[in-house]
């Protein structure tokens, strides 16, 4: 052969050899659970949300040491601790190893995921109606949305801001960290 010639080469593989395995229904049936328990979280967390809404601002965040921009802040600055909460746990999770342990794990993210739903739901709680013409009188009442964003109106900043400091310095501290773990491993 030249060196212009070229061997002919099969990709294709054969009709039995390297088949992609049908879905059975057993994994159809656990996608479609797992696709009605988010449904479900979702719903339960929009029901949430517009029943402790007013509660949460109109009562609790003008009573909090600061009023409802500390509140905000406080919120802001617990949600990368959540986040960090959850992500920790599930991280060291090692399914086909360890089962039990990871299912521990898999408990242990509960109190971060908690904490993240929290102040998910402290910001969804502040969510206008997205048509100007759906303000109607009652989102303007004490804790609703309307009143959220009159009394506070750049509530929206503060706990960004406080989220983004935090998740900051989160990461500084787990950045020199690591680098200290590194600087052992290698003395």
């Amino acid at each position: 052969m030249g060196a212009l010639g070229h061997e002919h080469v099969r990709r294709r593989p054969s009709a039995g050899q390297d088949a992609p395995d049908k879905a059975s229904w057993r994994d159809v049936g656990g996608g479609c659970l797992i696709l009605l328990a988010v449904l479900a979280v979702i719903a339960a967390f929009g029901m949430t949300a517009e029943a402790w809404g007013q509660e949460l601002w109109g009562r609790t965040a003008p009573a909090w040491p600061g009023g409802g921009y500390a509140f905000a802040a406080a919120v802001g600055a617990l949600l990368p601790f959540g986040i960090a909460a959850l992500i920790a746990p599930l991280s060291r999770m090692k399914w086909k190893e360890r089962p039990l342990r990871s299912l521990g794990w898999a408990v242990a993210a509960l109190p971060g995921l908690a904490a993240a739903s929290f102040c998910a739901l402290v910001v969804f709680t502040t969510t206008r109606p997205k048509r100007h013409r759906d303000w109607d009188p009652g989102c303007y009442s004490r804790g609703n949305p309307c009143w959220v964003h009159v009394e506070y109106p750049w509530v929206w900043a503060v706990g960004l801001l406080s989220t983004v400091l935090v998740a900051a310095a989160l990461i500084a501290v787990l950045v020199r960290i690591a680098m200290a773990r590194e600087k052992v491993a290698t003395d």
